[in-house]
Formats: structure tokens, sequence, C-alpha cells
């Protein structure tokens, strides 16, 4: 039984805080199990791609222009640079949406009139990204030298809801959506396709 794993950990220019990345592939014994060797029951394997992530920073802005500095569109991610007020006390930090908002939105007010506002930028992080990809391949040799592979995928394949981006959370104050958690990543897909080595 043949066995290859990787690892890889990075730190990404976007603020992703950790990315832990495995991908692996293992023969399976399918020959051993029913104690034969043939075109049938050689050759079959299963590799995937397991992913656990962070959220990425969510970023808080007013496009009220309160500060009055005509300060639209022109900043990061070319969002306004205006921000509310922000006052001490706890996060309450969410990824469920089906439990209210990301985060503790009480804490915020409106900043005063000719102000930019003091509230970090980007001091809070929305949901993490828990996936994993999946194959199944089975190698049909043809001859000594051609042989096809047959594989069937699936991308997330348990399917779980992911709440993952960099507008997966909603950061304009004075949004009705304010704090809430608004877009997720697509749902799982399978497919199946063939390979034919020569």
């Amino acid at each position: 039984m043949a066995t290859n794993l990787s690892y890889t950990r990075a730190l990404c220019s976007y603020d992703l805080r950790h990315n832990f990345v495995v991908t692996y592939q293992f023969d399976l014994p399918v020959g051993e199990l029913f104690s034969r060797h043939d075109r049938l029951t050689d050759g079959w394997s299963v590799s995937g791609t397991t992913r656990l992530s962070t959220g990425l920073p969510v970023t808080i802005y007013d496009n009220s222009d309160d500060s009055l500095l005509g300060t639209n569109p022109n900043g990061v991610n070319n969002n306004y640079l205006d921000r509310p007020n922000v006052a001490p006390g706890p996060l309450n930090l969410n990824y469920d949406p089906a439990k209210g908002p990301a985060f503790n939105t009480s804490l915020f007010s409106q900043e005063i009139l000719g102000t930019l506002g003091d509230s970090p930028r980007r001091f809070l992080y929305g949901p993490g990204f828990i996936n994993f990809d999946v194959a199944v391949l089975k190698v049909i040799p043809l001859n000594e030298r051609k042989s096809l592979q047959v594989r069937a995928e699936a991308f997330d394949v348990f399917n779980q809801a992911q709440f993952f981006g960099a507008t997966s959370v909603n950061g304009t104050f004075g949004s009705p959506q304010f704090g809430r958690i608004v877009s997720a990543m697509p749902a799982g897909i399978m497919q199946m396709g063939i390979k034919f080595f020569f």
C-alpha cells in the first residue's frame, strides 16, 4: 500500500493568519481484500486535499462621508475612508449566520461630524474555511505503455456551508446588513473524468 502525503502552511498577502493544507494519495488494497489480482481489482487509489484556514479580515467602513473630506471610494479595497466609532467591549464573534451578526454591532456608533471615526479598519476576522476534496481513481492498463485512468471527484465532499471570503461579512456601518454574514462559497460539486496515458 503506497502512501503519499504532503503538507504546506502559507501566510497569504491578504492577511490570512493560518492556512493548513494537506494533500494525499493512497493506493487501495482491493486485490488483497478479494485475494485476487487482475484488471478489475488492481489500480485503485484515493486522493484528496484537505484545507483548514482561519477567516479573512472584515473591512469596517462608513460611506456617509461624515468626515466632510469627500472621501469617496479611493482607499483600501476601493472603500470609503470614513469609519464608525467603536466602544470597548466583548466582540462576541459568531460564525453561524443563523445565530445573528458575526460580531457585536452594538459597540459601533456614528462618528462625530468632521472626524474619520476611531474604529480600526481591520481588527476582527470573519469565518474560517474547512474543506475536503476527494477523488477515487482506477487505472486500467491497456498494454505496456498505454492505460486509462477513470476518476470520480467530489469538491467540498461533505457539502458544508463555507462562509469564507473577503466579502462574506458586511462591514458597512449604517447598512441594514452591517455585521451580518451575507455570502458563502459555492456548494459542493461532483464530476467524472477519463485520462488516456500513452
